[in-house]
């Protein structure tokens, strides 16, 4: 009977995330956020009932992870326009342009179409993505001309051959991160708090997010790292930043674990590699447009940030306008001080203690950055899977409150959502802060004791 009931409740469960999650890849859109906000917090439920009755099962967890990702499959993403950027640039790449040369509207403000379906996808990335050059990495760049090179002429063929490459990256996480934390001596279930998080498979598989990608290289670096094979690791490294960019901030980080010669080598290697994969691109027209879009993220977007909004809201009171250009560049500074402090902790041997390092340098990070897009949070929530801090989990649900900013024609933010959202955060991150220290006493008397 007990057996029976089991069977009905995981049957229950899983009928309810897959039936959710098929409404919001098909039904609604980003407008619709009292409706979204419902159904997520229904799938942070069944994920959370999954995860804590199945936690010793390994296969059934990763069965429905890959499950509810298929769901998917052939949707066309609902909360963000950056696949219409992406599939642009794998198409101009195909036709032999250099990507990192030309806007979008460069081409259709000048009546000219040289890609298939160009206006609807100019039209469709909006005219931020539209009117500024790329800022995606070479390999990055390579997921978007495989993906048009399938489908030179189908938007949706194009968007579920990118979804495949997320969902193999995604099982890849978990294949090694499961390997690391077992040579780390952590439980695995661990793991799911990435893996079946309702935050990472709407916004990296719904959404066609390429964190993904990112975190599967560098999951992989960290496990090789643990391991002793850091040369293979630094490569692994590289391909991460050459998807994304933010895995650079932990170059530094390293130094502890490695030792001076051998960390000198790998920030060779690292730098190197990277280097090789931008060279095709190299010119310095390409140094100065993309080097220009980059420093936009600090002196010129904002979006649903916390720190900066407080000095925002100083510097408008003492100047009577926006202080970013000067408030991106105090909080850049102040995120390399910190970075460059941290590589010099202790702690940091340790493969658990560099990836604890990892975690507050990020969450320093986008705890001060001027723009913190939901599926940037991908980054501190797998790290966290290797700690015991959870603040990053209650920021995954918490995050979704931004979406409220697009119940609005002109994208307001509400001020009330961001102090909610930001509030529990906080309140978690200090609360564990706190813990820590305390716990990290109490062993050092007990061993003084003895």
């Amino acid at each position: 009977m007990a057996k029976n009931i089991e069977k009905y409740l995981l049957s229950l469960l899983v009928v309810v995330g897959g039936v959710v999650y098929f409404l919001f890849g098909y039904l609604y859109n980003r407008s619709d956020v009292l409706a979204l906000f419902g159904c997520y917090t229904i799938l942070f439920i069944v994920s959370y009932f999954l995860i804590s009755k199945y936690k010793e099962n390994t296969k059934l967890l990763v069965a429905l992870g890959i499950i509810f990702r298929l769901v998917f499959l052939f949707a066309i993403p609902n909360l963000s326009q950056d696949f219409y950027r992406f599939i642009w640039d794998g198409k101009l790449l195909l036709e032999g342009f250099n990507v990192y040369l030309f806007t979008p509207a460069s081409f259709i403000d000048a009546g000219q179409y040289p890609i298939a379906q160009a206006q609807v996808l100019h039209d469709g990335m909006g005219p931020l993505s539209a009117g500024n050059h790329t800022n995606y990495p070479p390999i990055n760049q390579l997921c978007f001309l495989v993906a048009s090179w399938f489908f030179r002429d189908s938007i949706l063929g194009s968007v579920v051959v990118m979804r495949l490459m997320i969902i193999l990256a995604d099982m890849g996480i978990v294949w090694f991160g499961i390997k690391l934390l077992k040579e780390l001596n952590i439980a695995t279930y661990r793991m799911f708090y990435y893996f079946l998080n309702p935050f990472i498979i709407i916004e990296l598989t719904g959404n066609l997010h390429f964190e993904a990608v990112m975190l599967f290289s560098l999951v992989l670096s960290l496990y090789l790292i643990q391991k002793n094979r850091w040369q293979l690791a630094a490569c692994m490294l590289a391909f991460s930043v050459s998807i994304k960019l933010l895995p650079l901030i932990f170059l530094p980080l390293f130094y502890k674990k490695l030792g001076l010669k051998s960390w000198v080598l790998f920030c060779v290697i690292v730098l190197g590699v990277v280097v090789v994969t931008f060279a095709p691109f190299f010119s310095m027209e390409f140094v100065y447009h993309y080097t220009d879009t980059v420093a936009l993220w600090f002196r010129k977007f904002e979006f649903n940030a916390s720190v900066y909004y407080i000095l925002r809201s100083i510097g408008y009171a003492f100047s009577g306008y926006n202080e970013i250009a000067i408030i991106g560049k105090v909080l850049s500074v102040s995120v390399l001080l910190f970075v460059l402090v941290s590589a010099t902790l202790k702690r940091n041997v340790r493969t658990i203690g560099l990836m604890h390092t990892m975690l507050f340098v990020m969450a320093f990070y986008f705890f001060t950055t001027t723009t913190m897009h939901p599926w940037y949070l991908a980054t501190p929530l797998v790290l966290s899977v290797f700690t015991n801090y959870k603040f990053t989990v209650v920021w995954s649900f918490t995050i979704f409150l931004s979406y409220f900013s697009y119940s609005t024609s002109i994208h307001q933010e509400n001020t009330w959502l961001l102090l909610l959202e930001y509030s529990a955060v906080y309140a978690v991150f200090f609360y564990e802060v706190y813990r820590e220290i305390v716990n990290n006493k109490k062993k050092l008397l007990n061993k003084l004791a003895k």
